[in-house]
C-alpha cells in the first residue's frame, strides 16, 4: 500500500490556508534467480528486476490553484540482491557514465509544472524513443525476455534515459491523442570540439482509445563521432482474450564507418486466471557489410502468477540465435560469434 503524507500548511501570521500538498513513498523489490548458458561459459546468479525494475521513489504534488499543480519525482534504482544502488549518466555521453554504488536517483529526477496547457518537466527522465520499446514489449524491457531491439540497440547513452532534459507533454482529454517533446543537453564547454556531444531532440506522438494504442517516435542526438538518429513505431490491440503488440526500431549513425541497425518485435499477453502468459519474438540486425550483417533473433516465453495486487511470482525462458558474427548472450553467459544462448528467470516481485 502506498504511504501518503497529506499536509495542509497554514500561514501563522494571517491565518490564510495554502494549497494542499501530498508526498508519496513508493517502490518495487524484485528478486530473481537468473541462469544463462552459452558456448563459452554459463552463469548462475541471484539478481533483480526480472519482472519489474527494483526501485525506491518519492513523488509529491502541490495544488497551486486555478488548475495548476507543481510536482516532483525522485526515483532510485535498487540492486536488492547486493544492497547497492543503480548507475547513471550525467551528460548523455560515455564520459558521464557513473558506476553503481550508493543510492542515486538514476531512474528519474524531475520537477514539473502542469495545467491546462500540459506539463513542463525538467531533469533526468525516460526518452521519447524508449517509450515505444518498453510499452509495446510484453516483457516491459525487464529480465531475460527483454526485446532484442533494446538489447542490441545502437542508440547510444540516451537509448533509455536522458539527463539535463527539458520536456513537454500534451494535456489529457484530447480524444485519445497524446504526445511529448524532449530536448536534452550534453553541457560541454562552448569552445570544445565536442561542444554538442550528448545534446539532442526527441519527439513522440500517439493515439490510445478503446482497444487501440499506437505511437511513433523520433530522436536526433549530436556526437562529434557521428550523430545518432532513432526512429520507431509500435502498437497494441486488446482482443479481450489477449493483447497483441508489435514494434519496429531503426538506429542510424551519420559516421561513414559506423554501423546502422534495425529490428522488430511481435508478441502478446494472455490472461490465465490469476496469472498472465507473456510471449514475444524479436530480432535486430546490424548493417556492417553486405553479406556479413550480424543478426540476433530472440524467442521469449514467460508466466506471471499474481498472489495479490502487490506480490507476484514469475518464470521466463528465452533463447537467442546469432548469425553472421553476432554474439548476444543471456543472463551473463558468454557465447561465441554465431552461437546460441539460453536464459531462465525465476523470481518474486513485491511493490509498495
Amino acid at each position: 500500500m502506498k504511504k501518503s503524507l497529506i499536509a495542509l500548511a497554514v500561514l501563522a501570521a494571517s491565518g490564510a490556508a495554502m494549497a494542499q500538498s501530498s508526498v508519496t513513498l513508493f517502490g518495487v523489490v524484485d528478486a530473481t534467480y537468473a541462469y544463462g548458458s552459452g558456448s563459452v561459459s554459463n552463469r548462475s546468479q541471484l539478481t533483480n528486476s526480472g519482472y519489474n525494475s527494483s526501485r525506491l521513489g518519492f513523488r509529491g504534488v502541490e495544488d497551486l490553484g486555478g488548475g495548476m499543480t507543481a510536482s516532483f519525482w525522485l526515483e532510485a534504482g535498487v540492486n536488492n540482491d547486493n544492497g547497492t544502488g543503480g548507475s547513471t549518466n550525467t551528460n548523455n555521453q560515455a564520459t558521464g557514465a557513473s558506476a553503481s554504488g550508493g543510492l542515486v536517483f538514476n531512474r528519474r529526477s524531475t520537477v514539473s509544472l502542469s495545467g491546462g496547457f500540459g506539463e513542463v518537466r525538467l531533469g533526468r527522465d525516460y526518452t521519447p524513443q524508449f517509450w515505444n520499446l518498453t510499452v509495446f514489449d510484453p516483457f516491459g524491457t525487464n529480465g531475460v525476455g527483454t526485446t532484442q531491439t533494446l538489447n542490441s540497440s545502437l542508440g547510444g547513452p540516451v537509448t533509455v534515459r536522458a539527463s539535463n532534459s527539458i520536456g513537454y507533454f500534451l494535456p489529457g482529454k484530447l480524444g485519445g491523442f497524446y504526445g511529448q517533446a524532449q530536448y536534452y543537453l550534453g553541457e560541454n564547454a562552448s569552445n570544445a570540439a565536442n561542444k554538442k556531444d550528448g545534446t539532442g531532440l526527441a519527439l513522440r506522438a500517439g493515439f490510445a482509445n478503446g482497444p487501440i494504442n499506437v505511437a511513433v517516435a523520433f530522436s536526433d542526438t549530436k556526437y562529434l563521432a557521428g550523430n545518432i538518429k532513432t526512429f520507431n513505431l509500435g502498437g497494441q490491440y486488446d482482443l479481450g482474450m489477449a493483447k497483441v503488440m508489435a514494434h519496429y526500431n531503426q538506429d542510424r549513425n551519420s559516421a561513414a564507418t559506423a554501423p546502422d541497425g534495425s529490428g522488430w518485435l511481435i508478441g502478446g499477453l494472455i490472461p490465465v486466471g490469476a496469472g498472465e502468459i507473456r510471449l514475444a519474438y524479436s530480432t535486430y540486425k546490424t548493417d556492417v557489410a553486405v553479406g556479413a550483417d550480424p543478426k540476433s533473433n530472440k524467442l521469449a516465453l514467460g508466466y506471471v502468477h499474481n498472489l495479490s495486487k502487490r506480490t507476484a511470482l514469475y518464470a521466463t525462458y528465452a533463447h537467442v540465435s546469432n548469425k553472421n558474427g553476432a554474439a548476444q548472450a543471456l543472463n551473463g553467459a558468454v557465447t561465441a560469434a554465431g552461437s546460441n544462448s539460453n536464459g531462465y528467470d525465476l523470481g518474486i516481485r513485491h511493490s509498495f
